[in-house]
Order: C-alpha cells, then structure tokens, then sequence
C-alpha cells in the first residue's frame, strides 16, 4: 500500500516549474514557493525547504502545522488536506531527536545553530508572532548560561546571549499581547546584561557600558525591578574597572532602590567597597555596616552566577572593604570565612570565579600583615585556573598580589621571587585577546 503522503508527491510532481515549460516543481521550489506566499500573507519569515518537505513526501512528517498545510494547498491548488495525504493524527507527535554530545570540542557554532534552529521551529509550531513555549525557551537559555559562567569557556556562552538577544528583539519587531512584550524585553534585558559582564571579564568595560544602556531600556519597558537592580550592578561593575569609583558607586547605591532578591546584599557591599576606594571612609563603614546587617528574601527567583550573591561572595566584597579601609585582619576574617563557605557549597552551584578573587583578598591580607607562607598557599589555588577562565578582573587582582610581594618585607626571600614569576608567567595567558566588539 503506498504511503498516505505520496499524494503530495503527485501533486508537486504534477505542478509545472518556474523553470521551463513542462519541467516538475523541484522539492526546493516548492518550499520556496510556500515561504513566498506565507509572507505575502502574513508577513511572517518561514524556513521551509526541500529537505522538510522530502520527509513530507516520505510520510516521515504526516501532519506538518496549519501555515505550512495551508501554503501548501495554495501552491499545489488543491481544496483540502486530505487531497494532500495529510491526516490529523489521533495524540501528539514528537520531533526527530537530534544526535548529541557531552563534548563541547570544536562544535560550539554547530551547537549554537541547532539550538536557534529548534527555537525557530518552536515559534513556527505555535504558528504566531511569540508563544509562551518560546518566551520559555528564551528565559531558560538565560538561566542556563548563567549557571555555566565561568564554569564551562566564555565564547560559546557570549555567543549564545548573544543569539538570544538578537531573537528578542526580532520577535519584538512583531506583534504580540502586551504581556509576551514585556517577557521580550525582560529577556533581551538580561541577554544584553550578560553580554556585559562577559565584556568586563574579556577586558572591555567600556563595550560593557554600551550594552548596559540599552538592557536599561528593556528593563524599563519590562517593568522588571530585578532588571533593573542587576543592570545597575554590572554597570557598576564596569565603572569599578575603570577605576571610576564614584560612578560606580552611583550606580550601586540607584540599584539598591530596586533590589529584590540577593541583588540587595551586592549592591549594598559593593558600594561599601566604592565608598572605601574613593577615601569616604567614615561613610563606607557606615555603608558596611548596613551590608552586613541585610538580609536576603528566599521568596525571590535568582538566576544564579553573576547574578546571584550568595553569603561567601558577600564575605569576599567585605574582606575587600576592609582591605581598601587599610584593615588587614578584618581582611583576613572575612577571606577565610568566605573560602570555608565556598568549599562548603555543593559543586554545581559553586562560583568558582568568585572563589579565586577572594583567594586573592587573602593572599594581599596575608602580604600585608608579613605572612609569605600563608600567600603563596592562597595564590597557589588560583595558579591552577585553566586559561579559559583567567578572565581580566582575575589576572588584575592577581598582579597586584605580585606587586605586593615586591614591597613586603619578604621581597629578597626567595619564596617571594618564586611566587611573583609564578604570577608572572600566569598573567601571560588571559582567557581571551578578542575583545567583544558587539
């Protein structure tokens, strides 16, 4: 019995091509032609071709979506589906699985095509401008890049917000309900967002900015307050590497405003950290004071890595208060407590990155009160990063641990030369010399 969906077969076969008189449509022509009047139509882009409708014609596909069947009777004039092979199936039917890996290897742009490919395909299933599956999908691709931050290579993670933003925003460019608008702007916000914070750890604060005044807009279009803290917290961030303190403390103290969740406790600490670093001392242990008493609402969504302040990554930016207010002691008490937490922390949700900048606050502490031994064995652990995740702020800290080490009293102790070539050659291998360029 011949398969339902030869019919269409048939029917392309028996539609004269574009191309000479006589000749059949071609599977490729067809689905151009389909593409054709779905935009004339709808003024929507589709990606049907030859290969999709070679699984129609072997019956792989029984059922294609209402856009398609109905480009498909137009083209191939004829009334109904059933003239088509084309049968509703009874229950749900599942998409081909595509072939996987557990290695990232070589196949970052295969994966990333595959993974905008399915989205396009999910959006084309909901047959609308933006569904609510694909607001998902744009939302769990931000969750899942933030949680591999800085614990799998930056490049493939840049070009996936990256590719998330851009869908954001040409989803925007159509029409939906005013509530699929905002959840558009929410997530283009926090790919621009994360776009940022890559480009001050690739060494580019100053592209960072770029990309924080326009996540600003989308937070406010979004109506979103966890946004809009977060946005203020990475262009604080970028100021702070900039060595533009007072800015930096603007924006933190503007953020704190709209803080939720655990953005209220970084934003808090680091404009302590701001304060201190522009010689405002009275005012930053005011300000520490304030961040150490805060506590964090367990009723709010975090999305994790950078944008989550855990108890560890706080005692970090307070060890470097302290460090700034000339305090090494304090310094130290604050560095320890933080390592112990981090060790402490289950492995998937450990912010490694974090971790070595505060390994870092203790190996100064440890110069500055004469404790070589207690340096060496701090920075030893951060020594071992795989050059993917030497990121700037990183090889910055790192440096200045080495310049400490020329100004201590150890500096002719051998242990000291040691450990400053050791930095140095370190700093040789930033994670990236590419420098985002949008």
């Amino acid at each position: 019995m011949p398969d339902p969906n030869e019919l269409l077969r048939t029917a392309r076969e028996r539609t004269p091509s574009r191309r000479a008189p006589g000749e059949q449509m071609s599977r490729a022509e067809l689905a151009e032609a389909v593409c054709g009047w779905l935009w004339e139509t709808t003024e929507t882009k589709y990606e049907l071709d030859g290969h999709y409708i070679a699984k129609l014609e072997r019956g792989a596909v029984r059922w294609p979506g209402a856009a398609y069947r109905a480009g498909l009777r137009y083209v191939l004039n004829v009334v109904d589906d059933a003239d088509l092979g084309f049968v509703a199936p009874g229950g749900l039917t599942g998409a081909d699985p595509e072939p996987g890996t557990s290695s990232m290897l070589g196949l970052e742009d295969d994966l990333v095509q595959a993974g905008d490919e399915s989205v396009a395909l999910l959006a084309l299933a909901e047959e609308s401008n933006v569904g609510d599956l694909t607001v998902e999908q744009l939302h769990a691709d931000i969750v899942r890049i933030t949680q591999q931050y800085l614990r799998t290579p930056t490049r493939p993670l840049y070009i996936r917000a990256r590719a998330i933003r851009d869908r954001a925003f040409r989803l925007l460019a159509g029409r939906q309900p005013p509530s699929q608008t905002r959840d558009l702007y929410a997530a283009g916000g926090w790919a621009l967002t994360l776009l940022a914070w890559i480009s001050v750890d690739l060494g580019r604060p100053d592209v960072a900015e770029s990309h924080t005044r326009t996540a600003w807009a989308c937070a406010e279009a979004a109506e979103s307050d966890d946004l809009r803290a977060w946005v203020r917290a990475t262009q604080h961030t970028a100021a702070f590497w900039q060595d533009d303190f007072a800015r930096a403390t603007t924006y933190a103290q503007d953020g704190l405003q709209y803080a939720t969740g655990s953005s209220t406790l970084f934003l808090a600490s680091v404009a302590a950290v701001d304060l201190a670093r522009t010689g405002r001392h009275a005012e930053a242990r005011e300000a520490l004071t304030i961040a150490k008493r805060t506590t964090v609402r367990t009723d709010v969504p975090e999305l994790g890595g950078p944008f989550l302040c855990t108890p560890e990554r706080a005692e970090g930016i307070w060890s470097d208060t302290h460090l700034a207010l000339g305090e090494a002691h304090r310094t130290l008490e604050h560095a320890d407590r933080g390592i112990a937490q981090f060790e402490a922390a289950p492995h998937a949700v450990r912010n490694f990155g974090s971790e070595r900048m505060v390994r870092l606050q203790q190996a100064k502490a440890h110069l500055q009160l004469g404790d070589l031994d207690g340096a060496t064995e701090a920075v030893s652990v951060v020594l071992t990063t795989p050059v993917e995740y030497r990121v700037r702020p990183l090889i910055h800290r790192i440096s200045e641990v080495a310049a400490l080490t020329r100004l201590s009293r150890h500096a002719t102790d051998p242990k000291a030369r040691a450990l400053h070539d050791s930095i140095r050659v370190f700093t040789r291998h930033p994670a990236s010399r590419a420098t985002p360029s949008k």
